[in-house]
């Protein structure tokens, strides 16, 4: 099945999620939802108690969860996660005031999605809400938005010159960032002290708009080049990001220094709102 992973907030405590564009649902990583309902500080442990007293829970277990590629500090990992109905049935297994809230807010987020499939601008009107909600400006949020935007075209391209998803999508990110910056996204991230951060999310308005740049570069020689697989799109990629390159070079020889920036959104957004700050799109 084809999957996106996305962070959801219940009550400003976070719920992993992976949607699944074939079945159109979403599924919820199980240990975050026990988590929130029960505040429990070892949700794994409070799983096994929880099955040890519903044997017939634990019976239907298999069937209930699907283990699903997740982020954790670590990496991605297999989690076992479930689609609202097997949630509803776990729900039941666990006494908490939460529950019916909880259940509100997944119907919800399951609405809000099938609306945002059938009308893309109001995903977009989302991001919008959730960025203004986390503090960030608005002079910023419109440079992410049009980030979005532009990735997504360059994405296309890749997809449509035979490109793999995945590690293919992510060497090519990095090559178009190490042009321009001088920095791969890893180090990039490091540079700025983010761990599991996303990086965009942590760019200056500068940053971004250079960013952009180099996206939109790469896509429009790619359009006009139309290179074969990832060894063509990697020359492109390259190039792409040289134009960002040349545009930084000459905006920093009149400012008198760098532009890449040691600066992340938690130096700049309420303290409130950091836990919050990994809401991504991509």
């Amino acid at each position: 099945m084809t999957k996106k992973q996305a962070l959801q907030l219940f009550e400003q405590r976070k719920v992993r999620t992976v949607w699944d564009d074939e079945q159109e649902k979403w599924y919820f990583c199980v240990v975050d939802v026990v988590e929130v309902l029960t505040e429990s500080k070892d949700p794994t442990d409070y799983i096994k108690k929880m099955k040890r007293r519903e044997p017939e829970l634990a019976k239907g277990w298999g069937q209930i969860v699907t283990p699903l590629a997740i982020q954790t500090p670590g990496g991605k990992q297999k989690m076992n996660c479930a689609t609202t109905e097997g949630l509803f049935r776990i729900i039941q297994a666990i006494p908490s005031p939460k529950a019916e809230p909880f259940k509100q807010w997944m119907a919800q987020v399951a609405s809000q999605r099938l609306d945002q499939m059938q009308d893309p601008e109001k995903s977009i009107d989302q991001a919008i809400i959730d960025y203004k909600r986390l503090g960030y400006s608005d002079a910023w949020i419109n440079q992410r938005i049009k980030s979005i935007e532009v990735r997504k075209e360059l994405t296309d391209e890749w997809k449509r010159t035979g490109v793999e998803e995945g590690l293919e999508y992510a060497s090519l990110t990095d090559i178009i960032t190490r042009e321009w910056s001088g920095f791969t996204t890893k180090q990039y991230k490091r540079h700025k002290g983010l761990k599991k951060e996303n990086l965009r999310d942590n760019m200056t308005n500068l940053e971004i708009a250079l960013n952009i740049l180099a996206e939109a570069s790469a896509t429009e020689l790619s359009k006009q080049q139309d290179p074969k697989g990832y060894s063509g799109q990697a020359r492109v990629a390259k190039e792409g990001g040289s134009v960002a390159k040349a545009a930084r070079n000459q905006l920093e020889k009149k400012l008198g220094r760098t532009i890449i920036s040691k600066s992340k959104a938690s130096d700049h957004l309420l303290p409130s709102d950091e836990d919050a700050k990994e809401l991504k799109d991509e």
